[in-house]
């Protein structure tokens, strides 16, 4: 009865005529409190449509899906269905947590030398803005797999509200203008990006309404044809067809390289179903991301970092100091350790261990910093205080994603983070089908870190390339604490981190753990941090330490949700970051 009553709701939204102008957003609203379930993520229309399919009696993974669709439309250049991600589910009949992996792989043709040319690395803005990068898309399947485990609805009716968004347009923000703006220039050297995103040579103004009803008519087919025509039939040649041959404006002078993903790419593409991560901290079980996403261990090792120091009863300069140091350790060790586990031994228990975090804590000195890049340490074998898997540093990657986070009546959530990576992933958007191409193969290493030293993360066939998403979901006694997660590129790990020490240790709201100034510890001699979090007082006794910081403009883009004790749902958004998010509940009160 609740699938029936929720697709002949669904189909009316379908049918509707659409609007001649697009309606007035709802508004972006950083918290809610109330029952019933609730959405938050980064866009006002896609969490209204999360909650609608919460309040029509769909589930935490029917609301997920819908409003990852939704920012599909409205968040284009962060996620869609030409990208990839990470579902993580909590089931509150079971108290079970689950995920699924819905990383891009690499075409069967890739080898260790994707992306050198010439015995020589390719540069980073080459490799992206080209075929090469681009993944065979996994967030259609993550779609269809998520419902058919766990949801009410169908992929039809999951996408029919996003299709209807596509279709009748959507009002035009401040952060959908300036990410054309910020990528105009490469956006122009493709033919079929050009035509919709720049008409008339400019992005779209603020204020005015975005339509897209190619890609309106690409979700109701792949919606007809159960993914089929994605996986192998017509809208898969298309794709292929633009990784193959890309749409180049005639007489452009970028360097645009084809890439070599066959239809059988995508027909062979699966999602795979992984045991979650799990960290005891402070009694409570932190469920993230195994690998080839890199979130679960690598959060999970920083928290163990720090289970030694009450940071509870420490000073904020002393807090700030432990949380930079963990992360610069845990990231020394993800570098070295994490990749696809179908191609390497990812030592994920080992990694988890108290006993190697321990080893790694007692290099935390109060009043130093240790210098970096710091070496990896063995967490196969480990040694107190001492390094032994030789040097680790950090390569910079993309920093746009998105992440969402739901809840419904029963109890059940999703904590989902999705990319295309880059924002504007490749640059590259189909023709005629409306979306735009990942670049996350520039997610491996181009070459090995160290010469001569095997690597996780160099590409391979059908490889799938390390990641730093990490949607992460707390319990306690089997019972939702908070879920949180954030886009971020690498940075995503040191926000959830320091989301969780904030809120778990420093007893910070939710809200103000999302919204606190950021800094991001990843392995290197600087840390970069927001301009609020330089400007703090605590910055002084962090300097006196010997911590050095660099201004970031904007670190992350968390959403969460958290559980009270009278059974309550609040969602939190960030306030201010990409122009704010949208939390909102089934009924405030």
């Amino acid at each position: 009865m609740l699938r029936t009553v929720a697709a002949l709701t669904l189909s009316v939204v379908v049918v509707a005529p659409a609007h001649a102008g697009a309606a007035e957003p709802p508004p972006r609203v950083p918290e809610q409190v109330g029952w019933g379930g609730a959405v938050s993520s980064v866009d006002p229309d896609a969490s209204q449509i999360g909650i609608d399919v919460l309040r029509r009696g769909g589930n935490a993974v029917d609301a997920a899906v819908a409003t990852a669709a939704a920012l599909g439309v409205t968040d284009p250049f962060s996620a869609g269905i030409g990208g990839g991600g990470f579902f993580v589910h909590y089931d509150a009949r079971t108290g079970r947590v689950s995920t699924l992996d819905g990383r891009e792989t690499a075409p069967r043709s890739a080898t260790d030398q994707l992306f050198v040319e010439n015995g020589k690395p390719l540069p980073f803005a080459e490799a992206m803005t080209s075929g090469l990068s681009v993944g065979v898309p996994g967030t259609p399947k993550t779609w269809q797999q998520a419902l058919r485990k766990w949801g009410t609805l169908n992929l039809r009716e999951a996408m029919a509200p996003a299709e209807a968004l596509a279709r009748r347009g959507f009002v035009v923000d401040r952060t959908f203008n300036s990410q054309i703006a910020n990528n105009a220039a490469r956006f122009a050297d493709f033919t079929s990006t050009r035509d919709l995103y720049l008409p008339g040579g400019q992005p779209p103004a603020v204020g005015s309404t975005f339509r897209n009803p190619q890609l309106a008519d690409t979700y109701r087919e792949l919606a007809r044809t159960e993914l089929a025509s994605l996986y192998g039939g017509a809208v898969g040649r298309d794709l292929v067809k633009t990784v193959q041959q890309p749409p180049v404006v005639p007489g452009t002078t970028r360097n645009i390289r084809p890439g070599a993903m066959e239809i059988s790419d995508l027909a062979r593409y699966q999602v795979e179903r992984r045991d979650p991560t799990r960290t005891r901290y402070r009694g409570l079980d932190v469920y993230g991301m195994a690998a080839p996403s890199s979130g679960g261990t690598t959060v999970g090792e920083a928290l163990n970092i720090l289970e030694s120091t009450d940071l509870s009863k420490a000073s904020d300069v002393e807090y700030l100091h432990r949380f930079i140091e963990s992360t610069k350790l845990s990231f020394a060790d993800r570098l070295r350790w994490v990749g696809d586990p179908a191609f390497s031994t990812v030592p994920t228990d080992g990694l988890l261990s108290q006993k190697f975090a321990d080893s790694r804590a007692c290099l935390i000195k109060p009043d130093a910093v240790l210098p970096a890049p710091q070496p990896a340490a063995d967490p196969r074998n480990p040694k107190p205080c001492e390094a032994t898997a030789g040097l680790s540093s950090l390569r910079e990657d993309a920093e746009r994603t998105t992440h969402l986070t739901t809840a419904d009546r029963w109890g059940n959530v999703v904590a989902y983070t999705l990319t295309i990576e880059a924002e504007g992933g490749s640059g590259i958007v189909v023709p005629g089908r409306g979306f735009l191409l990942n670049n996350e193969l520039t997610d491996f290493e181009f070459v090995a870190p160290t010469a001569g030293v095997p690597h996780p993360n160099l590409p391979g066939p059908g490889k799938r390339p390390r990641s730093s998403m990490a949607p992460t979901i707390v319990l306690d006694h089997g019972k939702v604490v908070l879920a949180v997660g954030s886009p971020g590129g690498s940075t995503i790990i040191t926000t959830v981190t320091q989301i969780l020490t904030g809120r778990l240790d420093r007893k910070m709201s939710l809200r103000d753990a999302v919204a606190a100034p950021r800094a991001s510890q990843r392995n290197a001699a600087t840390t970069p941090a927001e301009a609020e979090f330089i400007a703090a007082a605590t910055t002084a006794g962090l300097q006196a330490i010997g911590h050095k910081f660099s201004q970031n403009a904007e670190i992350g883009a968390a959403t969460a949700v958290e559980r009270a004790k009278d059974g309550r749902w609040r969602a939190v958004a960030e306030p201010t970051r990409r122009g704010g998010g949208a939390a909102r509940v089934v009924k405030v009160g």
